[in-house]
């Protein structure tokens, strides 16, 4: 059981590290980064030139010691000097021993001195071939800057140009529907004035009352009953063509009778 629960939790935390990995790495830019480092390698550098200069001062300082002993040395040796000619011998040796005992002390001191300018040479030497690494890493982060911000200019317009081509078609998708619907208004308002002319359809701008309507009904009817009397009328002559000389006898005669009667009533009246 524990074993499980210790899987699992190492799962949770490898989980948790990814992701913080993960905005880390979104965050993170690599301009910042190199900038950073290169700031530490100016830091370790100035170091190191601090060394050479705590160095170089140990050095100047075991040389003013030395030129100390020296000339105290070179005033033994003239005391010493001075005492034998005098015919003190042994206030002369005793010059000459203490002279003795400075020159040990400037051997050491040249066997530090030695030292101290070997080591200060090594630290010169170390300083100028990170001075050098710390200048090709500057040409070579402002190289990588550059082109990180040239990378990043192209992503960008790279994004810009396929947000603006995305936009361009649901921009044509919009103007094909826009375009559809205002075939479709024109196709009905056509439509429209199509059934208006055709009185289909009331005008609207001339509205009709009750009254007005039973007015066109009546209109209507008498249109309608005016062309079934034409039609009958028309059917009539039609059928009365075969005994049309009959016809005329009759109708000749009848106004003869007219006149006949006419006539009479005229003697009559005379």
């Amino acid at each position: 059981m524990l074993g499980v629960m210790a899987g699992t939790l190492k799962r949770i935390g490898g989980i948790f590290q990814a992701k913080a990995n993960k905005v880390l790495d979104k965050a993170e830019d690599p301009r910042d980064t190199l900038d950073l480092s290169y700031e530490k390698q100016l830091q370790q550098l100035q170091k190191v030139r601090r060394g050479v200069a705590d160095v170089a001062t140990a050095r100047k300082r075991l040389e003013l010691q030395a030129q100390g002993l020296q000339k105290q040395a070179d005033k033994l040796q003239t005391q010493a000097k001075a005492a034998l000619q005098q015919g003190n011998e042994d206030l002369a040796r005793e010059a000459l021993s203490r002279r003795a005992a400075l020159g040990e002390q400037l051997a050491e001191l040249k066997t530090q001195h030695d030292q101290i300018s070997e080591q200060e040479q090594k630290l010169i030497d170390t300083s100028q071939q990170l001075q050098t690494r710390v200048e090709q890493f500057r040409t070579k982060k402002e190289t990588l800057k550059a082109s990180y911000t040239a990378a990043e200019a192209q992503t960008k317009v790279g994004e810009a140009v396929s947000g603006i081509s995305d936009s361009m078609g649901n921009s044509g998708q919009a103007m094909q529907r826009a375009q559809d619907k205002i075939a479709s208004m024109q196709a009905r308002a056509g439509a429209m004035d199509e059934l208006l002319a055709s009185g289909a359809l009331n005008d609207l701008s001339t509205p009709v009352d009750d009254i007005q309507k039973e007015l066109d009904k009546v209109t209507a009817t008498s249109q309608v009953d005016n062309e079934l009397a034409a039609l009958k009328l028309e059917l009539g002559a039609g059928a009365g063509a075969g005994g049309s000389r009959g016809g005329a006898g009759e109708a000749a005669a009848l106004p003869a009778a007219d006149q006949g009667g006419s006539a009479s009533g005229g003697g009559a009246d005379s």
